[in-house]
């Protein structure tokens, strides 16, 4: 469906969560097919330092700031009150639906495990959708024509993805030419999220999400991985602020 686009720190972000699901409903109801990227602060830094990757969220069908401080930070620039649509809400609301055949894709064995049990309790067909492992491999070197076929056999209406950041997105762009129908979700450590407690990733308790410190469980939850990627966010962050008074 065409919907006018808003490019926000150099990418295209949408707002409006009502709309956010009429453009994914539509898609699926349609038998189209698409990505849906989750911007927060590590794939934004990506996307303005690397111009292939800004081509690949920017090509998506529709993407979602998953940041409560980013939103409040394009609020106060643009005198708007944005809201996040956070991936893991969107994530179980539309598992919580009942609605949708879904696939699910990357991760390990012990978190898909977990995630199937824990999801089969919401709905129990969940039970008998795939939840598939992938290759430890550049993104480049997956077998997409194989991977597709895979899909398309199951005709899900949804694939949700978890790579991690920014190879899922990377990965949904190579893998769309081979996908016939559904819509697909690069949600990372989602999957980690819902496993039931297995792994090493959890989230942040609910009282750190209502004050905007998720960002800071995640830093000591895992420092080697997510302390540089907030480091190099907070470096490019005077410019893209500067950009985004200037062309506001």
């Amino acid at each position: 469906m065409p919907v006018e686009k808003k490019k926000y720190f150099n990418v295209f972000l949408e707002f409006d969560a009502d709309l956010v699901d009429k453009i994914i409903q539509t898609t699926i109801e349609t038998k189209g097919k698409g990505y849906v990227c989750s911007i927060e602060s590590n794939n934004l830094t990506y996307a303005n330092k690397h111009a292939d990757f800004n081509e690949v969220v920017n090509n998506a069908l529709v993407n979602i700031c998953d940041g409560s401080n980013l939103a409040w930070l394009l609020g106060k620039i643009h005198h708007k009150h944005f809201r996040p649509y956070v991936g893991a809400d969107l994530f179980i609301k539309y598992v919580k639906m009942r609605r949708y055949r879904q696939y699910f894709l990357g991760n390990t064995r012990l978190v898909l495990d977990g995630l199937k049990k824990e999801l089969s309790q919401i709905d129990s067909k969940i039970n008998t959708m795939p939840f598939e492992e992938l290759p430890f491999l550049p993104v480049n070197e997956f077998n997409y024509p194989q991977i597709g076929a895979a899909i398309n056999r199951e005709k899900p209406d949804i694939v949700w993805i978890s790579l991690g950041a920014p190879k899922q997105e990377q990965f949904m762009k190579l893998l769309l030419p081979y996908l016939e129908q559904g819509v697909m979700f690069g949600f990372g450590a989602i999957f980690n999220f819902n496993a039931g407690g297995v792994g090493a990733v959890k989230r942040a308790p609910r009282w750190m999400q209502k004050r905007r410190l998720e960002w800071l469980y995640r830093a000591f939850e895992e420092p080697k991985k997510n302390i540089p990627r907030y480091w190099n966010f907070i470096k490019i962050l005077p410019k893209l602020v500067y950009r985004e008074y200037r062309n506001k």
